[in-house]
């Protein structure tokens, strides 16, 4: 009799551990809706912080926007005056009294290759008063200048009322009064009702002068017609400051020899400037002022960093029980990391949008009181935003990471 034996019952195998649910992804746009939401729970907050910001950028787009609106307005007062008029005047002899300049000085340098045009002044004893009550003493600082028919041409001075000297009048009682001499004496417009009492005796001031940057000793400069101011005013006929214009080409050759030129016996008594290169240091001098303007913004700007951080380090310790929440409901730390991240951002971006736009705002006010073209550039305002968001990044940061590791049982029982 066969038996049969049963086999022995295959053993069950494992069931495979159900999947853990993976945790919902955060686009872009929740990221951002998640951290304008916590914004805009704590608005004056975010205002303050957010105004530390925008001083801080505001300071440095005004900075840089009216250091160049400054160098703007100063390319198109020099490509009006150009850059190649140079000035002779007598310096001093080797005594140390002072020296002057050859009556023939004008005509040699004309005749110098490179010179378009030559003119000249030349200082007079006289004085200029509005009547002829004034203590003599009481000058006001007026110089009284004999002046060439072609000054205009050289030193491209603009008359703004009235006429300059021709040769109808050089010969006569007869002047032009720069703006600042024009001001100080009370005269407003030219005409033959315009009188100042200049040298013993009355004089018809037939034109005002508009300032000039190259030539500001004209500014304060009563100008008679050099034959008058020989006859009238008893003027040596020595030149006191000759204007060179020369071709651009040839500025620095012109300048090595016009001491030589203007006055050939003595030239070591002879001065040569170009007033162009006044003014370049003068821009130099505002761009070192301006360098420690942005210094002072960028101090601003960082402490518009530390408001952000506090902002955020406090709104992780407010929020410890909304964190535990959205962590216990399977949040990870890189989706509780992010949301703080982006709200430092967003609060830096709203600080640096509105400080861009308060410094365009400053600039264009300045520019515009100042008469200069308004003149803000792009790399300032995009640097401008850009700063923000690093500093933002940076401030945010820390607290982003501290809201991460907050472990979801402590944050809600210490709610």
């Amino acid at each position: 009799m066969s038996t049969s034996t049963a086999s022995p019952p295959r053993p069950t195998p494992p069931r495979p551990a159900p999947a853990r649910p993976r945790p919902a992804r955060l686009g872009a746009a929740d990221v951002v809706r998640v951290g304008g939401s916590g914004l805009r729970s704590r608005p004056m907050r975010v205002f303050l912080s957010a105004l530390g910001i925008a001083i801080g950028i505001a300071a440095m787009i005004g900075v840089v926007g009216i250091s160049t609106s400054s160098q703007e307005e100063l390319n198109r007062k020099m490509a009006t005056l150009g850059t190649n008029l140079l000035t002779v005047v007598p310096g001093q002899s080797f005594g140390g009294d002072q020296a002057s300049l050859p009556d023939e000085a004008v005509g040699m340098i004309s005749a110098t290759d490179g010179v378009e045009s030559v003119s000249a002044i030349g200082r007079t004893e006289a004085n200029v008063y509005r009547t002829d009550h004034i203590p003599k003493e009481q000058t006001g600082g007026i110089g009284v200048f004999a002046a060439r028919i072609d000054l205009t041409k050289t030193v491209r001075i603009d008359v703004v009322d009235g006429r300059w000297l021709n040769a109808a009048n050089d010969r006569y009682p007869s002047t032009v009064l720069g703006a600042r001499a024009a001001r100080h004496l009370g005269i407003f417009e030219a005409g033959p009702e315009s009188q100042v009492w200049l040298g013993d005796r009355w004089f018809t001031v037939v034109g005002l002068l508009a300032p000039n940057e190259l030539a500001p000793e004209l500014d304060a400069a009563a100008l008679v017609g050099w034959p008058g101011a020989e006859d009238v005013l008893g003027f040596d006929g020595h030149p006191t400051t000759v204007y060179t214009r020369a071709d651009e080409a040839a500025v620095e050759d012109v300048q090595s020899v016009l001491g030589a030129t203007a006055n050939p016996r003595s030239p070591n008594e002879v001065e040569v400037s170009r007033p162009s290169d006044a003014l370049a240091a003068k821009q130099a001098t505002d761009d070192a002022l301006s360098g420690l303007l942005l210094g002072l913004g960028a101090v601003a700007l960082l402490v518009g960093g530390v408001g952000v951080a506090n902002t955020t380090v406090i709104s992780v310790l407010e929020r410890r029980a909304e964190i535990g929440l959205r962590r216990s409901l399977g949040a990870t730390r890189g989706q509780i990391r992010t949301q703080f991240l982006c709200e430092s951002l967003l609060l830096s971006a709203l600080g640096g949008i509105g400080g861009v736009l308060l410094g365009i705002g400053v600039t264009t006010g300045y520019a515009g009181y100042q008469g200069w073209p308004t003149v803000v550039p792009l790399w300032a305002m995009g640097g401008g935003v850009a700063a923000t968001l690093v500093i933002g990044g940076m401030a945010g940061f820390y607290p982003a990471v501290r809201a991460a590791r907050l472990p979801p049982t402590e944050a809600l029982a210490a709610s």
